[in-house]
Formats: C-alpha cells, structure tokens, sequence
C-alpha cells in the first residue's frame, strides 16, 4: 500500500523483520519441540539461540540467486549458526513457516484493527448521547418519511459497528490456525507433537488437517469481514456526503484554517475525508474476491495464492487500519446543524405528518383505502402548492367529520414520533448480548 494510507503500527506487522522474526521464531520453537522428544541435543538447541540471526539485505540478496525465500532464510541463518543449522527445518515444508508465520501476521493486523473499531465504537456513542435530541428528519427513498434523531442515527452506526468488532474477533479466531505438518500434510517426516508445541507457543492452534498449505476458506472468511467492515465506514461516509450537499447541510467534514476546497473554487468545502472512505472500501470489496478465488488449489496446494496475498494481506489491513482511524477523527470533528435539521424538517410544511392523520382517520372507522385516499389528495396538493398540511386537510370535510378539532391539533405534535427514541439508544448502549 501506498505510504500516503499507511500508519505506522500495521506497517510494522507487514516489515521483511518482523516477518523474518516470525520465521525465527518458529523455526527455533520446532527444535525445542524436538529437543523435548529427545530427537535434537538440547546442547545444539543452546547454541542455535546464542547464534541464531537473519540480515534482510543478505536474504534479498541470496533469493535474487536461489528463487526461494525460505531457503533464502534458512542460508542467512545458517550463516550465522554453522554447523548446527542441520538441526532447523527438519521434515518441514516452506509452507510451514509460511503460512503459520502469516497466521501470526494476521492476528497482529486483526487486534490493531479491532483496537481502532474499538475506538470509532466509543465515538460514536459519544455523539449518539450527545444528540439524542437532535430532531431531524428521517428519509427513505431520499425523500422525507418521518422524524428521527441525529443521536438515533449515531446509536445505529454504532451498533453495527459493534457488530464488525465481534466479526473481526471471530475472524481473528479463525486465522489463528498454524501447521507444521510437511510436504503434504501427512507428517510423514516430522511429528504432530510439533505442530502442537510450535502453535501453542505462538498462540495459534494447530489446523485439525492440512495439506502443504492452511486451507484458503479460512482467509476468504477473514478478507471478507474486512470488506463488510469497509462497507459499514461506505454506508456511514454516504450518508456524511448527503449530509453535507449544500441544499441539505445538516451536518458537515470539520474544515480546518488554511484548508483549501478547490484549485478553481474558493468557496468549495467539500466532503473529502468521506469521499476517501467510499474509494477505500471499494479495494477491500476487491480484496475480498481476490481471497474468495484463492479457495481453490490445485490437490495438495499450487501457489496461485501465494502472488496475490503478498500484496492483499498488507494492503487490506493498512487501509482498513487508516479508514477506521479516519473515520473516528471525521466523526470527532464532524460539525452538526441542529437549526438546519429542524429547518429542512418542517420545509415540507408538515406532509410529515401523513401517517398520524391516516391512522387516527382508520380509528374513526375509515377503510385504509378511503383514509389512504383522503390524506394523500391534501398531500399532493400541499407538496405543488407549499400550503400547510394542516390547513389542507381541516378544509377537507371527510377530516372534520370524523374528528374534533382537538382531535386533530394533537396529531401534529412532534413528540409523538420521538417518544421511543431514548428508548431505542439506551437499548443500544446497555446490550451485552454477542451479535454477529
């Protein structure tokens, strides 16, 4: 990924040393295994920790020869040890190291995205409480419905970014699976007993059956939960950008001093930061696909996987690290315009209130179609002529037939939509149910 979307704590989990590191650090815990089974002196293993070291540069450099970056490893650690480097590797496959390395990548990148989605939850409800009375109006279709508030909306983003924490806690689980098995996963020239050692000792655990390589439905459902993740930030960067048109502005980016909106325009403030989160989640879509493809190998494993997640696995989780902390910044900054949100509300000259009337009028013992039928011809004529709801239907005689004038005042009361809105927050907040 790019440096411009790269923060520097997933960069760090992706780097040739921490990777290297990881290689290491499996290939020393296999001979301890071994060491405890008696199959290795453990005097050797003493000395191959006292010596055991990689050089990046001297790797990168030997796999420009040998076109293999595990061998490549081992000979730069074997540099370094001598004689007893015969004693790493033993009955293991290249894919042992990689892919139960690339386990212990993925659950680094997986707890720091959850620490930011954490973080993005605790803002969200920060708002939701904040403006839990903000009244705005709520729309279906793009067309005004009926009230809500700009808190209700902030509880619903909240909930459901919740929900992606729990998916990227179960993805978390889910990749956390290690092998050490050998060349077709039979462990035909090294024992189970390592597998288990090495994978508990990395936190992983050991792949109930494998081939040479972890089955790829594992990391298909792991890129997949980053994409849905990326959606959700899409869904909440969407509604900002609607927010913010200037027929609308309702709420709106922070727009800082000395910030430019425009090369040509002086006046432009533009949605930037949310535009950016709608573009990035598009790549983690792509990424998921990628993942999806790579189920199927051929038998026992090709490596048509290995291309693609060299570039998918660092790059979905450092966007999705950068989205996420970019999303909880907008959101901490985000401006509201609560006079603006009432303004737009009543700028329909009460046709909100469509539905009370047509309910209180069935209650009266109108049909639902007559009732449907009466409100509507008072709203059409409202929505062409900009005359007050209210004023339209009191003149309509079905109306004043069938209710008092008290009766009717009251259904135009604001109140009524919002009485369950608190309700619907504190629900929200108090849940310590698992979601999925």
């Amino acid at each position: 990924m790019i440096e411009r979307y790269t923060r520097p704590e997933m960069a760090a989990v992706w780097n040739d040393g921490n990777r290297f590191r990881i290689w290491l650090d499996i290939e020393l815990l296999a001979m301890e295994a071994m060491v405890r089974k008696g199959w290795v002196p453990e005097s050797a293993l003493a000395r191959v920790r006292k010596k055991a070291a990689f050089d990046v540069a001297r790797i990168n450099e030997i796999e420009k020869k040998v076109k293999h970056d595990v061998i490549a490893f081992l000979t730069s650690v074997a540099e370094h040890i001598g004689d007893d480097s015969r004693f790493l590797h033993v009955g293991m496959t290249s894919s042992d190291v990689l892919d139960t390395a690339f386990a212990v990548q993925m659950r680094q990148a997986l707890s720091l995205l959850i620490r930011e989605a954490e973080g993005a939850f605790e803002v969200l409800k920060g708002r939701a409480l904040e403006h839990r009375h903000t009244v705005m109006i709520g729309r279906t279709h793009g067309i005004h419905a009926e009230p809500v508030t700009f808190g209700w909306k902030m509880a619903l983003w909240a909930d459901e970014v919740r929900r992606g924490i729990v998916r990227l806690k179960r993805a978390r689980d889910v990749i956390s699976v290690g092998k050490i098995s050998g060349a077709v996963g039979t462990f035909a020239n090294i024992d189970p007993f390592v597998e288990e050692y090495v994978c508990r000792r990395l936190g992983l655990s050991p792949a109930p059956a494998s081939t040479q390589v972890i089955q790829r439905d594992r990391h298909a459902e792991v890129f997949s939960t980053l994409a849905i993740v990326g959606s959700s930030l899409d869904k909440f960067a969407t509604e900002i950008r609607h927010l913010q048109r200037t027929e609308v502005l309702e709420a709106e980016e922070y727009f800082s001093a000395g910030q430019k909106g425009s090369s040509a325009m002086p006046h432009k403030r533009n949605p930037v930061l949310s535009e950016n989160l709608s573009g990035l989640s598009r790549l983690l879509r792509g990424y998921a696909v990628t993942a999806l493809e790579n189920i199927a190998l051929w038998h026992e494993r090709d490596i048509s996987h290995s291309s693609a997640e060299r570039v998918i696995a660092p790059d979905a989780t450092i966007v999705l690290h950068f989205a996420l902390g970019r999303f909880r910044g907008m959101m901490e900054k985000l401006q509201v315009y609560p006079d603006r949100m009432r303004r737009n509300l009543e700028s329909t000259h009460g046709l909100l209130y469509s539905q009370r009337v047509l309910l209180a009028l069935t209650g009266k013992g109108f049909s639902r179609e007559k009732a449907y039928d009466v409100v509507q011809r008072s709203a059409m004529a409202s929505w062409k002529t900009g005359r007050k709801l209210s004023t339209l239907l009191w003149k309509d005689k079905d109306v004043r037939s069938a209710l008092t004038k008290r009766e009717f005042d009251a259904l135009f009361d604001i109140g009524y939509y919002l009485k369950n809105i608190d309700g619907i927050i504190d629900r929200v907040f108090r849940a310590r149910r698992k979601q999925a």
